[in-house]
């Protein structure tokens, strides 16, 4: 079923950014992150646009077994790794790269029979405490590993960044601190740096990053400027407009009649809501972008609709309407809602249908 709004995907804005990864990583290997659909903007799409990349990661089994179902045939890194044995016979035939973090998994290792030999990498908990194995038992684990008889040569190290995206927390210096101390000396590659590590901690530029939301065109840091980090918007969701009227001064627009029209009003109805993956709780303010201007929501968006002010804007029927995209951050969308970018581009990409440029 084909609803009114579409994403529209900008394949060189895609480049464009791995290439930006690149620049500011010049030293360093570059894994695209296209979990979660890429991040809504559909998968294979993606890693065929970003198929010079030196290697993909996704989060679980069945995104990597539909990368080689495709005829991908670049190294895989499957961020959470096995949780049956089931699954880790299918990483290891697949010649992907299972994450460890957990003890169950080196209990399953143990039992897997002889013929399983798997690539791996070695998650070390320095500060995010979600996954990942205490990071004082580095050297125990990464000697264990390199031992084991269904492991391949050469384990990684691994370690992800919790406040990188706020470059003036301290905390992000105390994990690459705890990082390079207890795997100091261990003869591995290492992979630390997402987003905002590669964008603005060049201590984690090591062996391999892990470019994830800066790939589609969004700044990684709270309250940031994609523009100013040198990103292009990949997604750009429109969608038409419906209706106009003109409401008159003193009547309200919307559920719970939220926003009072203080004159008389010109406005448009947008065939857009949160259905389409649009922000439920963005406000009356949020821009959207119209006809070449800048204008803003009034009132409560609705599942299919959104009421926008057309005052001074020429438009009619039938003229897109840009909710995010090239001339509106998403961030900035995301920054009125009060939610982030990757929610909005995940909700509304796997929503909408998409057209790539």
């Amino acid at each position: 079923m084909k609803r009114s709004a579409h994403a529209i995907i900008d394949t060189a804005a895609l480049r464009h950014n791995l290439a930006r990864c690149r620049e500011v990583a010049p030293n360093s290997l570059a894994m695209a992150v296209i979990k979660a659909n890429a991040y809504g903007h559909n998968m294979l799409k993606a890693a065929e646009t970003l198929s010079h990349a030196n290697g993909f990661a996704v989060s679980c089994l069945q995104e990597a077994l539909e990368l080689r179902q495709a005829r991908f045939i670049h190294p895989i890194v499957v961020l959470q790794g096995f949780h049956t044995m089931q699954s880790m016979k299918a990483i290891a035939e697949h010649r992907l790269r299972a994450v460890i973090h957990d003890r169950h998994q080196l209990e399953l290792l143990d039992s897997a029979p002889a013929s399983v030999k798997l690539d791996v990498a070695l998650k070390l908990d320095t500060g995010m405490h979600r996954l990942g194995l205490p990071i004082e038992q580095a050297r125990t684990l990464f000697e264990r590993l390199s031992k084991h008889p269904n492991i391949k040569p050469t384990p990684w190290l691994m370690t992800h960044m919790a406040c990188a995206d706020e470059p003036e927390n301290p905390h992000t210096q105390q994990q690459l601190e705890r990082f390079a101390k207890y795997t100091d000396g261990l003869q591995a590659p290492r992979s630390i740096g997402n987003s905002a590590s590669i964008l603005a901690w060049p201590e984690s530029h090591v062996n391999w990053v892990r470019p994830g939301i800066m790939l589609y065109g969004s700044s990684p840091f709270a309250h940031g400027n994609a523009r100013r980090d040198g990103l292009e918007a990949v997604m750009t969701l429109s969608a038409p407009l419906v209706a106009i009227h003109t409401i008159p001064q003193g009547e309200s627009i919307g559920y719970g009649a939220s926003w009072t029209c203080p004159e008389d009003t010109r406005t448009g109805v947008v065939a857009c809501g949160y259905a389409d993956g649009y922000p439920r709780h963005a406000p009356t303010g949020t821009p959207v972008w119209i006809n070449g201007k800048e204008s803003r929501i009034l009132g409560r968006v609705s599942m299919d609709m959104i009421v926008i002010d057309l005052t001074a804007i020429e438009a009619r029927v039938g003229d897109q309407v840009e909710l995010w995209g090239k001339h509106l951050s998403v961030d900035r969308i995301a920054q009125a809602a009060g939610t982030i970018s990757y929610e909005l581009l995940c909700n509304a990409g796997n929503q909408c249908q998409h057209t790539y440029v």
